[in-house]
């Protein structure tokens, strides 16, 4: 069996993204899981096999951001080209990310871009597994984006993504409802009855089901996987279950790409502090999925 070569990439330079590189890269159990190659500027604290550019604290939030999609940009290229067999990312700071010219709110969209698939989120952990319908966008403007088209390409890539990935034969996807009490006929919102619903029985889904019993149902073993119709409610889900060891998984991709399941943590870069866990994980699972 060849032992998977992962790209990974160094993610923000200002953010912690190369202490918990490093720090991953020296736990054992990822020398024993794979072969990797850094991609990232040169002049941080873990070195970059890849260089696409170099680093100095005092440059620009929006040549940080340049750097970070220039990685991201060049990793795929590797995937894509056969000289990874994965991707692990680094977290990246959206508003340099905007800054530096590649106009994307975040990781998920960017690669949705650069492979010109249909991708979803997915936040699992040994616990759960989580996947957003919809990501970074304003709590307002959920209605209006949850269609049941965005329902039914969620559930396609999600139900395709645990049967290749996951190696779950038959996925029990459940479908977490929108509004209080799933709107409680229709006082507190028509959506769960009239959109979540029908949506749900046309693209095999279970439920929908309340958004407080949910999570907990999957996590006692009920669902493989629950549908989120927003961001928070999904992650605020996966990170109560799984701080620390989710890892954000993309789906719908020509090869597995994961990252820890949090941010840059810019008021603790450079202190030596910031907990590898979730990227080890990530490195981890990067591995057996390539």
């Amino acid at each position: 069996m060849t032992t998977p070569r992962l790209a990974i990439t160094l993610g923000d330079p200002r953010g912690i993204g190369a202490e918990i590189v490093r720090k991953a890269l020296a736990d054992p159990r990822v020398a024993g899981a794979c072969r990797w190659v850094t991609v990232g500027p040169s002049g941080l604290e873990c070195a970059a096999d890849v260089a696409i550019g170099e680093w100095h604290p005092r440059q620009s939030e929006a040549n940080a951001g340049r750097l970070a999609g220039k990685a991201i940009a060049q990793a795929v290229a590797m995937c894509q080209g056969g000289d990874a067999d994965a991707l692990v990312t680094a977290p990246i700071d959206k508003h340099a990310l905007l800054a530096g010219g590649y106009d994307y709110p975040g990781h998920t969209e960017m690669l949705a871009a650069l492979t010109g698939r249909d991708v979803a989120m997915m936040l699992a952990s040994d616990r759960l597994r989580v996947v957003l319908a919809t990501t970074h966008v304003p709590l307002r403007e959920v209605p209006m984006r949850l269609t049941a088209d965005v329902i039914a390409r969620t559930a396609r890539v999600t139900r395709d993504g645990l049967r290749s990935a996951f190696g779950i034969a038959e996925p029990r996807i459940a479908l977490c409802g929108l509004n209080p009490h799933l709107g409680d006929g229709g006082r507190f919102g028509g959506e769960d009855a009239d959109l979540l619903a029908p949506a749900a029985r046309a693209s095999g889904l279970l439920g929908p089901f309340a958004a407080d019993t949910v999570f907990v149902r999957a996590m006692r073993g009920e669902f493989d996987a629950v549908i989120a119709p927003y961001h928070d409610v999904g992650m605020t889900a996966i990170k109560v279950a799984s701080f620390g060891t989710a890892v954000n998984v993309t789906l719908g991709l020509p090869f597995p790409r994961t990252s820890p399941d949090h941010g840059t943590a810019l008021d603790i870069a450079g202190q030596g502090k910031a907990d590898a866990s979730s990227m080890i994980e990530a490195i981890l699972l990067a591995a057996r999925l390539a």
